[in-house]
């Protein structure tokens, strides 16, 4: 091989090779799926100032509610006091430090994992059904009929 080709094939070596076998990728997308571009430095200074701006909720910015409360209330309409989204609580928690946020995200890890709990044993349940019944069924399938003694010789 001329030294060139095997330039060429050291640099695809570590350009592609290498970072696959020191970085696995996962399974390629499907070939109907199209990639995104990726956002030029505006952009994304654009998206990080917009992710700032997000109105989160009333106890981050309470100024910014005193007035829509005071309509809301004169119209009567809306005077129940509702629970805080899971959100607004972490901005809350987060706003206390660390020792309000630990708590809070404690919960909601809580709550997810009992979520996620249930789901499995609704499926296991549903799961050991289904196989009860294919047994069931095997079970009818392969035992003969009573009345039938065989055929007489």
């Amino acid at each position: 091989m001329r030294p060139r080709e095997v330039c060429k094939k050291i640099y695809h070596y570590l350009r592609h090779d290498l970072k696959e076998i020191a970085f696995p990728s996962s399974l390629p997308d499907p070939p109907n799926i199209k990639k995104r571009r990726k956002l030029t430095l505006k952009e994304k200074f654009l998206t990080l100032r917009l992710s700032w701006t997000r109105d989160i909720g009333p106890e981050l910015r309470p100024h910014a509610y005193k007035n829509k409360n005071k309509v809301e209330s004169s119209n009567g309409n809306k005077t129940e006091e509702k629970e805080p989204s899971v959100i607004e609580d972490l901005a809350v928690a987060a706003r206390g430090g660390m020792e309000t946020l630990r708590p809070a995200l404690q919960r909601v890890y809580m709550t997810r994992a009992s979520a996620y709990r249930d789901a499995l044993r609704s499926f296991i349940q549903g799961y050991q059904e289904g196989i009860q019944q294919v047994m069931d069924e095997k079970k009818e399938q392969s035992v003969p009929p009573q009345g039938d003694d065989g055929p007489k010789i």
